[in-house]
């Protein structure tokens, strides 16, 4: 009898009855309370609880994705394709035809010929040194002169393309460009005239022995140095109340020439804080007007405190920039008379040649030798004041010449009774001898006119940011 087989016979599943799905459903709505329930009374562990499921669920399908087949047992196929290569040959033809030319500057010396001037410049040209030597332009104003700019453009060899100088002879807002060019008929030179362009430079420095090496920490130029010393010589004196530690703040022209710095040009506003006290100073153009409400070329101009108070006085300070007073207003024992005796003035020790200023308007009444004073000068300034200045090297004025404030009238130097060279300087009013030291400082500013007021404030405020700005630019300091 054979074994029965048994056979299993799938049977489709009831239908559920109304009252199941209810159960389910019931039961599903209090799943999801509870769950929410559990959320909101333990947040922390049901968030790791699911980061914990997602790490596992990475992990596994890491596994998963480890199954993929291995990637050595994949077909391969080798593709071959043919590419064109650039011209190199032509590129570096290219490359041989760029002609790469040397510029080099440098500053003429009085002691320049063609072969050391071009030596300094790095040019090898025997034929341009060959030039320079029988040209007229060249040898009237560039060999054996001193201080120009010059500039060499050279080829990758050595030979020289252009040479240029540039200077400028004259304070009359031009430079002077002599020009050296190769052609294809050998070189070939021309001078031109042609006007100078400002642009405005900003420094800052600190005093620590003096105001020029301060300056010239700075890398403030000499001028501009004087400048400023000339503007604030009313409120300051340079020669003995400079203190450690002072500071100065410059805005100054710089003029130049083919974008080249050629000189520098007027200061236009300067800070200095001496002894704790703040001076300010700038230089405001006075418009004029011509016929028909047109500008005058020739504007007035002069120097101002940021308020609108001129800073020109009736009297300078000293009729010298910088000097040491070696000898006051006062009683001293006489060097050469040997005798105690009242000295009428005051003595600024100076090298011999230092320009003397006059140090206000006036009138030469006296140009010669006079007794003790040796060569001497005595300058009328109006019908009570009168100033001397004796000892000099040279007189550059004559008697009855009008000199205005500031104008060198001579030189320092030892004539007359004198044991080194020095200038001697007298006040006299209504005849009498006064103290230059106090007298000088009697000067009261003008105020600038109501008219000039709106245009005046404009340019001051705009005084003001520049030197704020320029207090910021600081070398260094002297120490």
């Amino acid at each position: 009898m054979e074994p029965a087989a048994a056979i299993l016979v799938a049977s489709p599943c009831p239908p559920w009855s109304p009252d199941l799905k209810s159960a389910i459903s019931r039961t599903a709505e209090n799943l999801l309370a509870f769950a929410a329930d559990l959320l909101a009374r333990h947040p922390k562990r049901i968030v790791a609880t699911l980061a914990a499921l997602m790490l596992t669920g990475t992990g596994f399908s890491f596994a998963v994705a480890n199954l993929a087949p291995d990637a050595a047992q994949l077909p391969v196929r080798s593709l071959r394709e043919s590419l064109a290569l650039p011209d190199l040959a032509a590129q570096a033809a290219g490359l041989d035809a760029q002609a790469l030319n040397l510029y080099r500057s440098d500053l003429t010396r009085s002691s320049d010929t063609a072969d050391t001037l071009f030596k300094r410049l790095g040019v090898s040209d025997p034929q341009a040194a060959a030039f320079l030597r029988s040209d007229a332009l060249a040898q009237k104003n560039l060999l054996g002169r001193a201080g120009r700019a010059v500039t060499a453009e050279a080829t990758g060899d050595n030979t020289l393309l252009k040479l240029q100088a540039r200077w400028s002879p004259e304070d009359d807002g031009t430079f002077t460009r002599l020009s050296i060019e190769k052609t294809a008929t050998g070189f070939v030179s021309r001078l031109e005239t042609l006007p100078l362009r400002a642009s405005t430079r900003m420094a800052s420095g600190t005093i620590a022995s003096s105001l020029f090496a301060a300056t010239d920490a700075a890398r403030i130029p000499d001028s501009v140095a004087s400048q400023l010393a000339e503007v604030f010589s009313g409120d300051i004196d340079f020669h003995r109340a400079l203190r450690k530690d002072d500071r100065f703040s410059v805005v100054y022209e710089t003029l130049e020439g083919d974008g080249e710095p050629m000189r520098a040009g007027r200061l236009l506003s300067a800070e200095f804080v001496n002894s704790g006290k703040t001076y300010q100073a700038m230089w405001f153009q006075e418009p004029v007007q011509g016929t028909g409400g047109a500008a005058h070329a020739e504007a007035k101009g002069g120097y101002y405190t940021l308020a609108g108070e001129s800073m020109k006085r009736a009297f300078l300070a000293a009729p010298l920039a910088f000097s040491r007073i070696t000898s006051g207003f006062k009683m001293r024992f006489h060097p050469i008379l040997q005798v105690w005796k009242a000295h009428l003035g005051v003595d600024y020790a100076a090298p011999i040649g230092t320009a003397v200023r006059s140090v206000g308007d006036g009138v030469v009444e006296f140009a010669g030798v006079q007794n003790g004073y040796g060569n001497v000068i005595k300058v009328k300034h109006s019908s009570q004041i009168s100033t001397v200045y004796a000892h000099l090297s040279h007189i550059n004025v004559r008697v009855g010449q009008s000199v205005p404030q500031g104008q060198v009238i001579g030189q320092v130097g030892m004539t007359g009774w004198a044991t080194g060279p020095h200038l001697h300087f007298e006040y006299r009013v209504g005849g009498v001898y006064q103290d230059p030291q106090t007298i000088a400082r009697r000067n009261d500013t003008v105020p600038l006119t109501a008219a000039l007021k709106p245009a005046f404030d404009r340019a001051a405020a705009q005084a003001r940011v520049a030197l704020a700005a320029a207090a910021q630019v600081q070398f260094s300091s002297v120490e």
